[in-house]
């Protein structure tokens, strides 16, 4: 889904503390990129600069075209945390991603936890951005823990889109072409979805963890802080509320936790 109005800050902190990542979860169908572990020793910690977005918070890696070939994490879907308005829609996303922060294209998959109609609905989705989000036929329920990847395929061309309810044991795999994907950038993200180029206002989800959070850019392949990277905190267009706050990183540079903070419009 399409990121709005992004401020780069330039306030740097670095993570601390070492971590492995676990290798995918063993339901994950074939079209999962090659398991195995990935370490950040502190020589490769990188530091971390903050920005803003209008509807994205979490974590963004910038990078040279055509370098990132994978981005992968975990994390529990989150349960709505206030009575779901019966007079107004409320929406919120939590993905990984390949491009979007230099792209008009995003390679995505992940979960909503939404309200409409004064119910919530709990859904996981695949985007190949610009065209429109698809539905996945996954029952999904509030605290499942989630395994999601996308991977691109430089012999075939193709993304390979994967994500996995590791509580269920059910997965979903689908792979496409994007004409003019730049592969720049990386993204672990909390997002109020847009709506036609409405952005809606975000479910009360009280907070989500981003976990074994990794990428693989230019063949190496490391947690975030293994490499330059971007906080995102989410604003409300005017720019006067924040809806969504992003923390450090920890345990290596594999984790950190998005925080709702308001709806916004």
């Amino acid at each position: 889904m399409q990121k709005f109005l992004t401020v780069v800050v330039l306030v740097a902190f670095v993570g601390s503390g070492l971590a492995t990542l676990a290798g995918s979860p063993a339901s994950v169908s074939s079209h999962q990129s090659a398991g195995g572990s990935a370490f950040t020793p502190p020589s490769l910690f990188h530091g971390t600069t903050t920005g803003t977005s209008a509807n994205w918070a979490g974590y963004e890696i910038k990078t040279a075209k055509g370098a990132v070939t994978d981005v992968r994490a975990r994390w529990q879907v989150p349960q709505i945390a206030a009575l779901c308005p019966s007079s107004a829609t409320r929406m919120s996303s939590f993905w990984v991603g390949i491009d979007g922060a230099n792209s008009p294209t995003v390679e995505q998959i992940g979960t909503d936890t939404d309200c409409s109609g004064g119910s919530p609905s709990y859904y996981a989705w695949y985007e190949f951005y610009p065209a429109a989000s698809n539905t996945i036929s996954l029952t999904i329920s509030p605290t499942d823990r989630m395994y999601a990847d996308v991977h691109y395929y430089s012999s075939t061309k193709t993304f390979g889109l994967t994500i996995t309810d590791i509580t269920t044991g059910k997965g979903f795999s689908t792979s496409g072409t994007v004409t003019n994907a730049k592969r720049s950038s990386a993204e672990w993200i909390a997002e109020a979805p847009a709506l036609g180029t409405t952005i809606q206002s975000l479910t009360n989800f009280g907070w989500v963890t981003f976990r074994y959070a990794s990428a693989t850019i230019s063949g190496h392949t490391h947690s975030i802080s293994g490499f330059s990277n971007i906080a995102v905190t989410m604003w409300n267009l005017p720019g006067t509320k924040v809806m969504a706050s992003v923390g450090g990183l920890s345990f290596g540079g594999t984790t950190f936790q998005v925080t709702w903070k308001s709806r916004g419009p």
